[in-house]
């Protein structure tokens, strides 16, 4: 049943806050992805990253939010338009957004004339970005500043569809990256290949959709919790998943 949604206020360009997977989140996909890698990646990984694992990395991104000369970055955690409407035909920011920037990674990491530095640099953001596009609040619209304008309760607390999405079930749900991560491996060959098919444009646009019904599931001012997690757990996990495996897809696409 369609919820009538009242929005605060209008704004045509949004800025986020820190609000992004929490760090569970994208050490999630980053734990993930790392099982799903070919040796020829894991070797390049390994040394641009100095051994680090890709879920030590994946919050370099939101890390970095805290130093102003990086404050340009910021668009490219997300992406905002009309809901019903696919990326390719939607009005592009002049800020940039996230589809743009995850193109931009690829480029900078693939090109070897790049410095190390650059290549390091955008690798990090690359990780911490493919997760950022599968949390649906990242690809919605404008007018509510991607329900962060929503105003909710989380257990008797003050929140927003957004942080509901970004912070709250995951942390509710209480597993560690790591436990979370191997409960989320159990997936097929052939389920596997399904999740990392297609092209980015199909990955935003899917996002895209889940954030349509997202919109439906609140009203301002409910109070959420147990009920909420019930109805939505599977749906953040199925994220999660496919968030880690198409990282995966993307690396070993670029070091092939």
């Amino acid at each position: 049943m369609r919820k009538s949604l009242f929005f605060l206020f209008l704004f045509p360009v949004i800025v986020f806050g820190n609000t992004t997977w929490s760090k569970t989140g994208h050490r999630v996909t980053g734990q993930i992805a790392q099982n799903h890698l070919t040796g020829k990646t894991k070797r390049a990984l390994n040394d641009l990253l100095d051994g680090h694992s890709l879920a030590f990395v994946s919050t370099f991104a939101d890390d970095i939010k805290a130093d102003r000369s990086y404050s340009k970055y910021s668009a490219w955690h997300y992406v905002n338009y009309p809901l019903g409407k696919r990326y390719m035909d939607s009005e592009k920011s002049e800020y940039g957004d996230i589809v743009m920037a995850i193109e931009e990674c690829i480029a900078k990491v693939k090109d070897e004339d790049n410095t190390r530095g650059d290549r390091v640099f955008h690798l990090k953001m690359l990780i911490h970005l493919i997760g950022d596009l599968h949390q649906p609040m990242h690809a919605s619209r404008a007018e509510d500043k991607g329900g962060n304008a929503i105003q909710v309760q989380w257990f008797g607390e003050g929140s927003n569809l957004h942080k509901v999405w970004d912070k709250n079930l995951i942390d509710s749900y209480g597993m560690t990256y790591t436990e979370l991560a191997s409960e989320l491996e159990g997936v097929s060959r052939k389920r596997r290949k399904e999740i990392q098919a297609g092209t980015l444009y199909d990955w935003v646009d899917e996002s895209h959709e889940i954030c349509a019904e997202l919109y439906e599931s609140v009203e301002v001012g409910e109070k959420l919790g147990y009920r909420y997690s019930y109805d939505y757990n599977n749906l953040l996990f199925e994220q999660l998943q496919k968030g880690g495996l198409r990282l995966a897809k993307v690396l070993n696409d670029v070091f092939s």
